[in-house]
């Protein structure tokens, strides 16, 4: 099966059934080989002639992207396919999609660099926030008008309007653009949901890297939604006894909410109220409560005595870490960025007044933190096109800051993915006064460039 290239973009088209001995007539490995020669913006496999498919049927052409993407960088992912299909997709691989989804080869092509600067009005909708934000700057760097629908309400009260613009995209997915362990909520207090019941397994399930990952970062309240719990034995009773211990050094907090204790013996409850660990029967009952919020920790941050040191690994790839930040802030500001001085020491903000932060881990075959400053202006500048009009609510702009942040992280993670780097990255943590940053980075030696966009100074600060 050969690709067809048309305007940039080489396009496989299979047909009828695709499962895992289907699919192997369908490429041979000449195929494969010249596949990963094509010089194109895009490859991508059309679905629209196939009639099933299964993961092992896929599972091929996810291999096929991945030696792509590590010979030529191009966009790699499917497209031409339906809603049932796109779920499928997403259920199949679920925190393996590294790879895009495009509705339709229309859509695919709005992504694509031999299409910009067509003006085109543009309303798009996901449910997951993060890949809005990502669509709404690859399409405002496209030179497009993006629209972006905050909720599934909007986008179909707007799609019903179909003059009103030129495209309508759902359904979309920009694979390399973060990922999902945990929700962040208004708070800066990460929530992890557990169900059932809890045993030794929740020590195998949990994802502890992450978790001291973003210790590292800043975090300090970690809310457990328990509403959905049966119930749990010794094992788990001890592993989140461990948990909270070994957040002391941190000052961290860990919250369950909505926990019941018919059938788990209410001396757990006592034991793990003794380690540390707040119940509360409302999530609302902290999220509303700013004072509490701000009490349990998640509005500021200890630091730590043991400091890891930056290492050559981590400076040797520093560029890519300047331009991914750089790329993202211009195509947000329409501002060219200009580097004043770089030097290694800890952070140093000369006026912190008027400005805010938002910092990121990484961690993996690498690990780190990156820290950005921004002035209040280039913050609501940036944040504009995400939130889709100017605001002077500093919460909305700290939220969506974070957002912008997470594609920044996404965009790190792709380009160390390319020399065979791989690292995840923790949510984003924003921070409303450099006071609460200074707490976390304080002493942290690292790599500070002084960056400025139209004269206005930005921060870019990368530690361990």
């Amino acid at each position: 099966m050969k690709a067809v290239v048309k305007d940039g973009i080489a396009v496989f088209s299979p047909q009828g059934f695709l499962d895992g001995n289907s699919s192997n007539a369908f490429m041979s490995l000449e195929d494969i080989e010249a596949a990963t020669h094509i010089k194109s913006d895009m490859i991508l496999v059309s679905l629209k002639k196939v009639v099933f498919f299964n993961r092992n049927g896929l599972d091929i052409f996810v291999k096929l992207f991945a030696k792509i993407r590590k010979k030529n960088q191009a966009v790699v992912g499917f497209c031409d396919y339906d809603r049932k299909k796109y779920e499928a997709i997403k259920k199949f691989f679920h925190d393996e999609l590294n790879f895009s989804l495009f509705k339709t080869l229309e859509i695919a092509h709005l992504f694509s660099p031999s299409f910009k600067n067509l003006g085109k009005n543009i309303l798009l909708y996901s449910g997951d926030k993060s890949q809005r934000s990502a669509m709404a700057i690859e399409l405002h760097d496209g030179g497009h008008n993006p629209v972006v629908a905050q909720s599934f309400e909007e986008f179909t009260a707007k799609a019903a309007n179909k003059n009103a613009y030129d495209y309508i995209i759902d359904s979309t997915f920009l694979g390399q653009m973060g990922q999902k362990v945990a929700a962040r909520v208004t708070g800066n207090a990460i929530i992890y949901t557990i169900t059932s019941f809890l045993d030794a397994d929740i020590g195998e399930n949990f994802n502890i890297e992450y978790h001291n990952n973003s210790l590292n970062v800043g975090f300090r309240l970690f809310i457990f939604d328990a509403y959905k719990v049966i119930s749990m034995n010794i094992h788990a009773l001890n592993f989140f006894s461990k948990l909270a211990s070994s957040g002391a050094e941190y000052n961290a907090t860990i919250c369950f909410v909505g926990m019941k204790f018919d059938k788990t013996p209410l001396v757990f409850k006592e034991t793990m109220e003794d380690a540390g660990i707040l119940f509360y029967e409302q999530m609302d009952d902290i999220l509303q409560n700013k004072e509490l919020l701000k009490e349990l920790g998640a509005s500021s941050a200890s630091n730590i005595k043991n400091k890891r040191v930056l290492n050559k690994e981590t400076v040797s790839e520093l560029p890519k870490f300047i331009d991914a930040t750089v790329v993202t802030l211009e195509m947000m500001t329409n501002a060219k960025a200009m580097k004043e001085a770089a030097s290694i020491h800890s952070l140093s903000i000369k006026d912190a007044k008027g400005k805010i932060a938002s910092s990121i881990g990484y961690y993996g075959d690498m690990d780190g933190m990156i820290v950005l400053v921004f002035p209040e202006g280039i913050a609501k500048k940036a944040c504009e096109l995400l939130i889709g009009e100017s605001t002077d609510d500093a919460e909305l702009v700290l939220d969506t800051l974070a957002e912008l942040v997470n594609i920044v992280g996404g965009r790190i993670k792709t380009l160390l993915a390319d020399e065979a780097i791989s690292v995840n990255i923790t949510l984003p943590r924003t921070y409303q006064d450099i006071e609460s940053l200074m707490e976390v980075v304080a002493n942290r030696k690292g790599v500070q460039v002084d960056l400025s966009f139209n004269g206005d100074k930005f921060l870019f600060f990368l530690t361990r």
